[in-house]
């Protein structure tokens, strides 16, 4: 079942608000560049936005595994759970997607991978509908990106 029409991972928060549990992945290279993605929304796909590696927890999922779990479905990179570094950050997010507002918890984790190809190969058949590109960037990039 989905909420609002936005899926199954997707529950209504204590205010109404669509809400859900998150985890996301800074991804750097040897050389400290960032793995950032560009999606665009599914219901105004003039709307698009660069974003970490990462997405819902599945139910009962733990973070760290939904972190895992999340950069395998959209890189393909198979880390250990030992490989991840903390969470370093957690934010709760207010974002627009498909013409409705939701919240989003999300624990951020650091890792670093080694092999900088692009990705998309992997990505479902979802993640090809609103995904558009995977891109390293250097630090004076992610201001013009």
């Amino acid at each position: 079942m989905t909420t609002y029409g936005l899926g199954p991972d997707w529950v209504p928060g204590p205010d109404g608000v669509p809400f859900r549990r998150a985890a996301r992945v800074i991804l750097l290279d040897d050389a400290d560049r960032l793995l950032l993605v560009r999606g665009h929304d599914a219901g105004e796909t003039s709307r698009s936005w660069w974003f970490t590696v990462g997405g819902g927890l599945e139910p009962g999922e733990d973070v760290r595994a939904g972190a895992l779990r999340e950069l395998r479905e959209e890189t393909g990179l198979h880390l250990s759970a030992d490989q991840l570094e903390g969470p370093v950050l957690t934010r709760s997010a207010v974002l627009d997607f498909a013409a409705v507002t939701c919240r989003q918890d999300e624990k951020f984790f650091l890792a670093r991978g080694t092999d900088t190809r692009q990705y998309v190969d992997v990505w479902t058949v979802l993640y090809r509908y609103v995904l558009d590109q995977q891109r390293w960037l250097e630090r004076n990039e992610l201001y013009s990106a």
